[in-house]
């Protein structure tokens, strides 16, 4: 203990220095994380093996730390205040069991009053979409078993059924990203607030969302009597001796700590393009969450380039752009539309943003991924420049782009109905379930599931992934009920009876009769059904999305439509400014989702029904999540 203490010490000086990036060699060799490296490797030598997993590392290092909002206080951010009101140390305020119930009491009390509310899954009634609509989403997610509620704040648990999903997109994903020429690594989770400073237009856009680690260590409070005469149970405190010289802000975005390494990799023109992505957590402080679509962590994946030409640097962001859509609208079949976004909504820091904006059911618009051409900002915030072939110093160019656990709210939000959750084949869990029905006769039953086995072996060895139910007890309308609420795509059914025919029954979850699969072709069979699911889907995706698109004319014409149920996607001739614009989400609450990236031609003389200036392109509005 003495020699893990004494280490300690020496934590905030050698924080900065030994936090690593994963460079793609390093990052491809393994999960495991070199902790003779590391902080922990240097604090805690004895302790722990030569390796850990990269997660028990972070674990550990963010044990002894504090979380603050970024304040005006010691910190070159202003107008925003203390998030947790023990963050600070100094005060001696010790943090028991007690009062970190407490504090969640208070911080319960603080939320905003919200209808809708989470529910078990083994006892939830999915709410209809008509009803409640909010509380129906929570019902849909609860009954497929996706999260939970975390003891932080505006985290959840991704449970596995939820967190499958995120890892069938990075299946996909991945392979396209390697064709692309981009190479996977890792950037530290803790970044110096110094680092953020360094770019103005960045630093405005997440101050508020950041939160900072300010000290590295805690001490122990033993138990105590107080002036009451009541015994105070033992605790943890911050140690105010502990302060780090330099606060860090646990990852919001990674461009700043990303530019800082590209500068010390990048020097001539033969280093570019330099292209890394890196499949990580992101915590931005949200004081009002929804799953999936707005938590304080969340998991993305988020890729950076560096190219020698704006030129190059806008078609790779154009380019991460294409794959979104390929992701979201061919794969995913959501109701889809591509833009760029206007000045106001661009990600700090960028000169260019290009985005795909989903429309859920109820006519709100999510935002479901971004792609960023940044221009040389961050090049010339971190000084990254390159010599040319002609011998010159230029700075480099650069994109960013990523896709988060928000895609999987807008699978939900798209394509579920009042039974449970629906998911597109490609990134469900379990694409296909097989359910033996019950015989009496033992022999006969153990047939029944020896040909389930046989089924699932020989669409496993294809590529399919299947489950079966072996609760034969269990009656069938349970059974097809459960699956139903778990979204899984196709159910097969195999009793005596389809058996002898050499067939199983198949049902789709996006409904229609049940169908024959032959046993001796299920492979076809079955890819053809689930790629009929995909067609499904796209189908209710463009009559939605034929539904609640709008076309305005006029002043009237919007404020009517502000007044419907179902706003939907707004198409108005667009002439205002960033003043228009903000004036009027303060007026409606509604924004500007993106100017389309396939324009037609406004009409000569066209003036915007909400400004009254001349008319110039065609811009997209809703309320959106």
């Amino acid at each position: 203990k003495q020699n893990a203490a004494g280490q300690g010490q020496r934590i905030a000086s050698t924080m900065a220095r030994s936090s690593g990036s994963l460079r793609p060699q390093g990052f491809a060799a393994g999960a495991g994380f070199p902790l003779r490296h590391s902080v922990i490797g240097r604090a805690l030598p004895h302790a722990v093996g030569a390796r850990v997993p990269l997660a028990a590392a972070l674990l550990l290092a963010l044990v002894p730390v504090a979380l603050l909002r970024l304040s005006s206080s010691g910190l070159p951010f202003a107008g925003t205040r203390a998030t947790l009101s023990h963050a600070a140390g100094a005060s001696g305020s010790k943090l028991s069991l007690a009062a970190t119930k407490d504090k969640v009491k208070e911080e319960k009390k603080q939320d905003p009053d919200e209808k809708a509310q989470p529910r078990g899954a083994e006892s939830v009634k999915i709410a209809t979409r008509a009803e409640d609509y909010a509380q129906w989403y929570l019902d849909v997610i609860a009954a497929a078993d996706l999260i939970s509620d975390a003891p932080v704040r505006g985290c959840k648990v991704l449970r596995p059924n939820g967190f499958a999903i995120w890892e069938n997109i990075q299946r996909f994903m991945d392979p396209k990203l390697r064709k692309m020429g981009v190479q996977n690594a890792y950037f530290p989770l803790l970044i110096p607030v110094s680092f953020l400073a360094k770019e103005a237009a960045h630093v405005e856009g997440f101050a508020k969302e950041c939160a900072v680690v300010t000290h590295h260590r805690l001490k122990s409070v033993p138990a105590e009597m107080g002036p009451d005469g009541k015994m105070k149970p033992a605790s943890v405190d911050v140690d105010p001796d502990s302060k780090l010289a330099e606060p860090f802000v646990v990852r919001p975005t990674s461009e700043t700590i990303v530019w800082h390494m590209y500068g010390q990799w990048i020097k001539s023109y033969t280093d570019l393009p330099l292209k890394m992505n890196q499949w990580v957590n992101v915590m931005r402080w949200e004081m009002r969450t929804r799953p999936f679509l707005r938590s304080s962590e969340f998991l993305w994946q988020e890729g950076h380039t560096a190219h020698a030409t704006k030129e190059d640097a806008d078609q790779q962001a154009r380019d991460a752009l294409k794959l979104y859509i390929e992701l979201a609208q061919d794969q995913l079949a959501l109701p889809l539309f591509p833009g760029r976004k206007s000045d106001r909504e661009r990600f700090a820091g960028a000169d260019e943003t290009y985005t795909i904006e989903a429309l859920a059911q109820n006519g709100m618009a999510i935002q479901a991924g971004t792609s960023h051409f940044l221009g040389q900002n961050f090049a010339k915030a971190f000084d990254v420049t390159f010599e040319t072939q002609e011998q010159t110093k230029e700075f480099v160019w650069a994109t960013s782009w990523g896709v988060s656990t928000r895609l999987i709210g807008a699978i939900i939000m798209a394509h579920s109905d009042d039974t449970g959750i629906i998911l597109p084949p490609v990134v469900a869990a379990t694409q296909v379930v097989i359910l033996p029905m019950f015989s009496k006769d033992p022999v006969i039953q153990a047939n029944v599931l020896k040909a389930a086995e046989d089924l699932r072996d020989t669409l496993e060895n294809n590529g399919i992934r299947v489950d079966i139910d072996y609760r034969v007890d269990v009656r069938p309308g349970a059974k097809f009920f459960t699956y139903e609420r778990k979204g899984v795509p196709l159910r097969l059914e195999l009793g005596p009876r389809d058996l002898e025919e050499g067939i199983a029954m198949g049902k789709r979850r996006t409904g229609g009769d049940k169908v024959k699969i032959q046993l001796s072709n299920a492979v076809e069979e079955v890819r053809a059904q689930l790629d009929g699911v995909l067609k499904d889907l796209h189908a209710r995706s463009d009559a939605l999305r034929e539904r609640l698109t709008t076309r305005i004319h006029s002043r009237e014409e919007f404020d009517a439509r502000l007044k419907e149920r179902e706003i939907g996607m707004m198409k108005v001739p667009w002439g205002g400014n960033d003043e228009d614009e903000e004036k009027l989400q303060e007026d409606t609450g509604i924004t500007l989702r993106c100017y389309p990236l396939q324009q037609e031609p406004v009409p000569e003389g066209e003036v915007c029904p909400l400004t009254g200036k001349p008319s110039r392109i065609w811009a997209l509005f809703a309320k959106a999540y």
